[in-house]
């Protein structure tokens, strides 16, 4: 899960003991690969590689084989952990790796690493409005008998926000803390499971959860109460499931000899752990995702895109978010018939540059380094490709700074026509900060594109013609997989008070604005993506008390604060995609209590159809805005085929507040008096229309027991001859 940058030593490499090992090795990601050269070749070789490899150490990977998975991972001294058809989840010992690829059973052996959070109003904005103030919240629909799962770090167990409206029924009933110690691990994988209230409550927090707070916000945003303020979640009425994994913050945490065990595929097995519960309680679930890393042309997620393709299905849906990089220069592309193209690039704090480069083609790769003289590194690929192992090391040491340019060629995993190139540039610390540095992809015969790994690309009059680049391509993965939702943001507040009384400013849009830093697709193998939006800035919800406890220097985007049986909680601001996918994830939920048996191909079909527009977008879907942002009511009525009855709205009425009473009893408020008769009718979900009523010119407030049917979801239309007293609302009626 971690994702660390190993600059490629010939040492590992090359010099592969035999052909047989080289069949292995093509069954193998890169990581795994990595792993098992390692130990053929000994210390030397760990340490080369960066790779822990002692005895006892095992990696989490997902197994493509054919036949009984079961015994031939038993046989080759290695434990299944979970199977979805031909495609497995098992813990391999690493002096393992290389058995177990050898045998014929085995298609491909896959595991990476390196999530991290995706941080950088909300229901007001949802349509499902109000879902913050508890109020015009569609009241039939608030996520009761629904599972919203989370899978994140840093979570406080004990926070109010995840009661009920009361503060009386505690609603976590799973929690899997994967870096948790002691106690046997009570038959997990990692960790231990917590399944009792009591048990998750004494455990408190997340084992990560004295220095990370960010599921603590997301689980606030997709399903909280609210206690005692406004900030209600979506789904504030749904049961919660959560999963702490590990992210790159987390290393501290894990011993040496487990770090592998931390990998997509234990992501997996959290995502299932969810959907377990879920499945055993009889409810349906969504899961949302706010963590994320980078695409690549290896295939490293090839076996986990399809492990999610199967976990998910009727009652069964993932959101997760795109990601943050909407703001910086991703991608390249130099066309046939254009010389160069290129760009400046830097990074602070750290000493390695990596990028990636891809055509169907030859082409040059130029890396100049602007110091006293301009000293430049140039390569062609094809150079590459014919050398050992399609792998190339080139060093300069200009004004006796080492520079070394490692350079590796493979078939791009998405079109195997196309050769795509891991370039890694190491050099001193804070590379291309001092002494800048720019990169060029070089001869008019080939098309060519280049894909950011880190640091930033820049403008430098060092060269004022290297000025090449855009956002695109800047989706995480596993919102990249084509069964996962994609969330991406956009933004109404720009500003909030926080408990200091300073008036703080992030100012990224207005009005649903696309957020400036939402990642902007399409995916490596050319989708559109993201899918979705939903508001991610200047979100309030809860914060860690356990985190608040252990930085309290941290306060800055606290907005309020609570006390719950004795103990000090908070509020706070935050943005993100990271609060856009549990906001989308939320509204699913109230989807699945409407339609519990919803596929993710429903969702993305209701989504199409009721998501709000922007006027700029190039056609029905695009890679900024996926469909548009997503309108949990409009949703709703699509669900229910409402939205196809004449004369009911797709929209609320803005200044009413509806909700159901005891006995039949129909409420409706305003803050100001009506400037005209408000005609109310009450419509079945079928589209009968059962009653109707009004309320005078000048009334504030109406509360009426109504002769309907039976209990049940009704829809109120009221016509008021404006917009804030026209429109509808679903009602359950008791």
């Amino acid at each position: 899960m971690f994702k660390t940058i190993f600059i490629m030593a010939l040492a590992v490499l090359t010099s592969i003991p035999s052909e047989a090992m080289t069949d292995n090795l093509s069954k193998m990601s890169p990581l795994v690969r990595r792993l098992a050269l390692a130990h053929v070749k000994g210390k030397a070789a760990r340490d080369a590689s960066a790779a822990h490899t002692g005895e006892g150490a095992s990696v989490c990977a997902f197994v493509r084989a054919a036949g009984n998975a079961d015994s031939l991972l038993t046989a080759n001294g290695c434990r299944l952990l979970a199977q979805e058809g031909d495609i497995c989840i098992a813990d391999i010992p690493l002096d393992r790796l290389n058995m177990l690829a050898a045998a014929k059973e085995v298609r491909r052996i896959e595991a990476n690493r390196g999530n991290t959070v995706s941080m950088d109003s909300m229901a007001i904005q949802l349509n499902a409005t109000p879902v913050y103030e508890g109020r015009n919240l569609p009241q039939a629909y608030t996520g009761r008998g629904v599972v919203t799962g989370i899978q994140d770090v840093g979570f406080d167990l004990t926070h109010p926000n995840f009661y009920d409206t009361g503060a009386t029924e505690y609603r976590i009933k799973r929690f899997w803390d994967q870096l948790a110690t002691g106690d046997g691990g009570n038959g997990m994988y990692v960790g231990r499971a917590y399944e009792t209230q009591d048990d998750i409550l004494a455990h408190s927090h997340s084992r990560d959860g004295l220095k990370l707070l960010h599921g603590t916000l997301t689980a606030g945003i997709a399903a909280g109460s609210g206690y005692d303020t406004k900030y209600r979640g979506m789904a504030y009425e749904s049961d919660i499931c959560l999963v702490s994994n590990a992210v790159t913050d987390d290393l501290e945490f894990i011993a040496e000899d487990d770090l592998y065990k931390y990998t997509y595929a234990t992501d997996a097995l959290g995502f299932k752990y969810i959907m377990d519960y879920a499945e055993s309680t009889g409810q349906p679930c969504v899961i949302s995702f706010s963590e994320g890393s980078g695409q690549d042309f290896h295939g490293d997620d090839i076996l986990y895109y399809e492990m999610l393709g199967r976990l998910t299905g009727p009652g069964r849906i993932i959101v997760s978010s795109a990601g943050n990089t909407g703001h910086v220069r991703n991608y390249i592309r130099k066309p046939a018939g254009r010389a160069s193209a290129g760009a400046f690039l830097r990074i602070w704090g750290q000493s390695v540059l990596h990028f990636t480069m891809k055509s169907a083609d030859d082409f040059g790769i130029r890396v100049v380094i602007y110091g006293n003289t301009n000293d430049t590194l140039s390569v062609n690929t094809a150079d590459i490709k014919a050398a050992a192992d399609s792998t190339m090391i080139i060093e300069t040491s200009p004004g006796g700074q080492k520079y070394t340019l490692d350079l590796l060629a493979y078939t791009s995993c998405y079109d195997n026509t196309e050769t795509a190139y891991d370039i890694y540039l190491s050099g001193p610390d804070h590379i291309g900060m001092a002494v800048p540095v720019s990169v060029e992809m070089t001869g008019t015969e080939a098309d060519t594109e280049f894909y950011r790994g880190n640091g930033e690309m820049y403008d430098s009059d060092r060269n004022p013609a290297l000025r090449d680049g855009d956002n695109t391509h800047g989706i995480n993965s596993p919102s990249s997989a084509p069964d996962v939702i994609c969330a991406g943001a956009t933004s109404y507040r720009t500003r909030y008070l926080n408990t200091k009384g300073e008036l703080q400013t992030y100012d990224c849009g207005t009005d649903g604005e696309w957020a400036f830093y939402s990642s902007v697709g399409p995916t490596y193998d050319g989708r559109t993506k993201p899918d979705v939006l939903a508001p991610g800035t200047n979100i309030l919800t809860s914060m860690s008390s356990f985190y608040m406890e252990n930085n309290p220097e941290d306060d800055t985007e606290m907005v309020a604060e609570s006390t719950f049986k004795g103990r000090r909680y908070g509020w706070m601001s935050c943005s993100g995609t990271s609060m856009s996918s549990p906001a989308v994830a939320g509204t699913i939920a109230l989807w699945l209590q409407a339609r519990p048996d919803l596929t993710p191909e429903d969702v993305m079909g209701v989504i199409r159809r009721t998501s709000r527009r922007y006027g700029d977008m190039e056609g029905e879907k695009d890679n900024r805005y996926g469909y548009g942002q997503i309108d949990a009511y409009r949703g709703l009525l699509d669900i229910l085929g409402i939205d196809a009855i004449e004369g009911i709205s797709t929209h609320r009425a803005e200044l009413l507040r509806i909700s159901p009473g005891e006995a039949m009893t129909l409420n409706i408020e305003t803050d100001t008096p009506l400037e005209r008769r408000l005609e109310v009718s009450i419509y079945t979900t079928d589209g009968r229309l059962a009653a109707k009523t009004a309320m005078e010119r000048g009334a504030t407030r109406m509360s009426k027991r109504m002769d309907l049917p039976g209990k049940g979801v009704y829809v109120v239309q009221t016509n008021g001859g404006g917009k804030g007293t026209t429109g509808s609302a679903l009602v359950r009626m008791r």
